[in-house]
């Protein structure tokens, strides 16, 4: 049967079930950052407790959006995330400009960006491995080819490469608090905690943290594939980050307690030093190995999301009808083959880091977009169905907005280059949408 913008559609697609978009949430989480951060955090903030707080706050600040975007998901359950969102909350074209981010770099510059840290990793481990390139093209390729065979097999491979993830780190954490050795510093809160939490170090190291939990709304861009997105969205956006919380503050609390921090500080391979330190050079191996397969399953995820941002797009609008071509197996042949395209080029001219650095600007916006969208639809749209109503409105919002918030004014300020890059991808987008004829194909109105 066709599908809403003209492309072939099977005639019985395998639906993601709410482990699988749970599983695809916290493998995006769940990158290279966590493993990275905590040495240029340890440089101003010294005490246990304030260092643990930044992943807590951090996770409370990303739950906050999770339940927002549930809201938003349950009632208007179909893929896209924010392209969906912010299209029905403020106007088609709004929601094109997010979706044509997504499409375009969005997704392929952090696809390029893990690949090439597969690659370095893999190298650690296995010093006669080929070039960092040619493993990074090897990996994206592959975990493609598993995508485009079907929804079936991609999701047993995303299934068993996150519970492999989540499972490798759950020993490490096991591992380093019984063989590490403990070291002089309290996770109870002390007097000097207070101002710790409210200076502007704390703040700085807070904005890095939000990164590193960047991917908790992955489950929205994948809705309409779910068996029962009402009930399945919400339950998989609140899980995965309350998941990937635990781990986070499990592993730094790992890595406070077993390792000096003067060992740590300024270090960007934090897990190998705390590796290393504990279990000595093989250590250092077993956490590179470790990341490696946290990369591929990140990899898998965004290489999953990302198309549904781009098959949605052809739906919609005439121009880009081709991208919303499927497989009889459910697979976005298009849309996959076109972010390939992108992620290769990034990947072969090394210039995905660049790309990443003015596009997080605009990344970030959308989602201040969306949440701020609830609040917006909650006073002009209160007739509309809610399955779900985000748990603790109005403060879940005014939080993870006045964090993003905060996150925006630190981009403009301190990158201010980046952040006009990022603006002018945005502006492109628009006279894009503008040439495109706008939306053709489906309503782009506030209805489910």
């Amino acid at each position: 049967m066709s599908g809403i913008g003209g492309g072939s559609q099977p005639s019985i697609v395998p639906r993601v079930t709410v482990f699988t978009a749970t599983a695809i949430a916290v493998a995006d989480m769940i990158g290279i950052g966590v493993f990275t951060s905590l040495g240029f955090q340890v440089r101003d903030i010294q005490t246990g407790f304030s260092l643990l707080m930044l992943w807590v706050v951090g996770g409370l600040a990303a739950l906050s959006g999770a339940v927002c975007y549930a809201e938003l998901a349950a009632m208007f359950p179909r893929s896209g995330g924010e392209y969906n969102f912010l299209s029905r909350i403020y106007h088609p074209a709004v929601g094109f400009m997010s979706g044509w981010l997504s499409a375009t770099v969005g997704f392929a510059a952090p696809i390029a960006l893990a690949a090439m840290a597969f690659g370095v990793y893999l190298q650690g481990i296995f010093p006669w491995a080929p070039s960092q390139t040619v493993s990074a093209l090897a990996i994206t390729w592959l975990v493609t080819f598993v995508r485009l065979s079907g929804a079936r097999p991609s999701a047993a491979f995303q299934d068993i490469a996150t519970i492999f993830k989540v499972v490798l780190i759950a020993g490490f954490i096991v591992a380093a608090f019984a063989f590490g050795k403990a070291q002089p510093i309290s996770f109870a809160p002390q007097a000097a905690d207070l101002s710790s939490l409210v200076s502007m170090p704390f703040a700085i190291s807070l904005v890095f943290v939000m990164y590193s939990y960047s991917g908790w709304n992955a489950s929205t861009y994948i809705v309409g594939e779910m068996e029962n997105p009402q009930r399945d969205a919400p339950r998989a956006l609140i899980l995965a980050t309350v998941v990937v919380m635990a781990l986070y503050v499990g592993l730094n609390a790992a890595f406070i307690y077993t390792t000096p921090l003067s060992l740590i500080a300024g270090k960007l391979e934090v897990a190998q030093v705390v590796g290393e330190h504990i279990f000595g050079a093989t250590g250092g191996k077993l956490v590179a190995g470790l990341i490696c397969f946290g990369l591929v399953s990140a990899i898998s995820a965004m290489v999953w999301i990302g198309p549904a941002v781009t098959k949605a797009i052809g739906e919609d609008i005439s121009l880009f009808r081709p991208l919303s071509t499927v497989s009889s197996s459910g697979a976005p042949v298009n849309a996959l083959l076109l972010q390939l395209a992108i992620v290769t080029v990034l990947i072969l001219t090394q210039s995905f880091e660049r790309v990443l650095e003015f596009v997080q600007f605009a990344l970030t916006l959308s989602s201040f977009l969306a949440v701020a969208g609830v609040m917006v639809l909650r006073h002009s749209r209160p007739d509309l169905e809610r399955p779900y109503r985000a748990w603790g409105y109005p403060f879940t919002p005014i939080v993870f907005l006045a964090i993003t918030g905060f996150m925006l004014a630190y981009l403009m300020v301190g990158r201010p280059m980046e952040t006009l890059a990022s603006l002018a991808l945005l502006g492109a987008g628009f006279v894009v949408y503008a040439l495109s004829g706008g939306r053709t194909a489906a309503r782009a109105d506030v209805s489910p």
